[in-house]
């Protein structure tokens, strides 16, 4: 699936998120190839079963990261080192209240990834960023494979950011007691934005 047909399907699953029934068929349809007419041939079971094989399948949240991707072949790789990315790419990243697949997605892609000028290895370097949005939509095109496994990367980077440094700063031996109580409480409300964040199709699929 692609990030133009993925993003269209959340319209729809917004859209039908009340009505369970019609909410499935769309599902089975746009995932499946199974149209609602085909759908209400299939016997019970049946439905049942593919039904708890789709949302075991849409909650997974290990895909693989892939550090360079080929589209209409030319080579783009993520930036390599994400600590020294720019801060003007960092800046215009950080513009977006949250990060997370939606119709924004194609243009954070298209700052994490650059056209590759050199390969050594398993190394390799990309162009500088020049600000622009230009060409972004080339993203709409690439699989949810390669979406799924950077927005993964990039969640789990930002949990373990949050929780490293909240442990850092517990185990300041300077540090008042209720400061550290505080952090407590802190570090569960971080957890639970980040959480929260994470409002895409799987959320929609388990409501």
């Amino acid at each position: 699936m692609s990030l133009a047909k993925y993003l269209n399907l959340q319209k729809q699953i917004q859209n039908y998120k009340e009505d369970e029934e019609a909410l499935k068929a769309v599902m089975f349809e746009e995932l499946c190839g199974v149209n609602p007419h085909d759908l209400q041939k299939i016997d019970t079971h049946t439905v049942e079963q593919m039904t708890s094989d789709l949302n075991s399948f849409m909650s997974q949240t290990e895909h693989p990261l892939h550090p360079i991707v080929e589209i209409e072949g030319k080579e783009y790789g993520l930036v390599p080192d994400l600590s020294q990315i720019e801060y003007g790419a960092y800046l215009d990243i950080t513009k977006y209240d949250t990060i997370q697949i939606d119709e924004n997605w194609s243009k954070i892609m298209n700052i994490l990834y650059r056209p590759v000028t050199s390969k050594r290895g398993v190394t390799y370097d990309v162009e500088g960023y020049t600000a622009t949005e230009e060409g972004h939509e080339k993203w709409l095109s690439v699989g949810m494979d390669i979406h799924l496994g950077v927005y993964f990367f990039l969640w789990n980077l930002q949990q373990d950011l949050v929780t490293d440094t909240l442990n850092s700063m517990r185990k300041e031996k300077n540090l008042p007691t209720h400061i550290k109580s505080t952090l407590d409480e802190s570090g569960e409300a971080i957890s639970q934005l980040l959480n929260s964040q994470r409002i895409t199709l799987w959320d929609l699929m388990k409501s």
